[in-house]
């Protein structure tokens, strides 16, 4: 039985390609990202025929714009059955999705700080924030505007936690098994420790993707998660 907490993410270059992969990894996976490599080639069809599936889809748009077309983005989504999006965590871009959200049950995830970003690149790009304040202050944003919750590294969930309290979403990529490559992740965790820090869901892409038996790789995540109570 799959853990409806791994989010499989599928980063790849073809529609064809994720499906492929999808359809390998079968009762072992339940839920999917789709994000912005697929998205414009075919992804959103590739979302409708998950859905098809009974999988749970999760797109992955990061969504910013004037609060009009983000609220019309939203309301587009929402009509695709869509269980989760995200937005970037700008005020006025989150009241706007949650305009557009309406009565659906599409969740929306405000997305604080990326994994790959650490405090230097964000001293960098002029922010003064070091990653951890910067989470913990967009945070306290998103669900002062009504978000369902955040993206956020494992490395900030328990602070989140702590802080929030416990009814939100807390979704977190950068999930690394030991002894995985690191590969552009600056702040990451394992699937145990993501989750025992208050994580809700896990997004884990290429240990999965890109393992020689990636139903095998899923599996063995599973495993390690399903000792850590939901």
């Amino acid at each position: 039985m799959s853990d409806p907490r791994l989010i499989v993410a599928l980063d790849l270059p073809t529609p064809h390609a994720a499906q492929t992969l999808a359809d390998g990894l079968g009762e072992a996976v339940s839920f999917y990202k789709i994000g912005l490599q697929l998205i414009p080639v075919g992804g959103m069809d590739l979302a409708q025929g998950l859905r098809a599936q009974k999988k749970g889809v999760f797109l992955d748009y990061k969504l910013l714009d004037i609060g009009a077309t983000v609220e019309k983005a939203t309301r587009s989504i929402a009509a695709t059955g869509a269980h989760m999006v995200t937005v970037h965590a700008e005020p006025e871009a989150m009241k706007a999705a949650v305009r557009g959200r309406g009565d659906s049950g599409l969740k929306l995830l405000a997305v604080t700080v990326l994994t790959s970003y650490d405090d230097a690149m964000l001293e960098a790009i002029g922010l003064r924030y070091g990653a951890r304040d910067l989470v913990k202050r967009r945070c306290g944003q998103a669900l002062e505007a009504g978000m369902d919750g955040v993206v956020a590294s494992p490395l900030e969930a328990e602070m989140l936690r702590a802080e929030f309290g416990k009814d939100f979403l807390i979704v977190t990529p950068g999930v690394r098994p030991r002894g995985a490559a690191m590969d552009d992740q600056k702040r990451a965790a394992t699937p145990a420790e993501a989750l025992q820090a208050g994580a809700s869901h896990l997004v884990v892409g290429r240990p999965i993707t890109a393992a020689d038996d990636p139903a095998a790789a899923a599996k063995a995540i599973a495993d390690e998660m399903a000792a850590v109570p939901a």
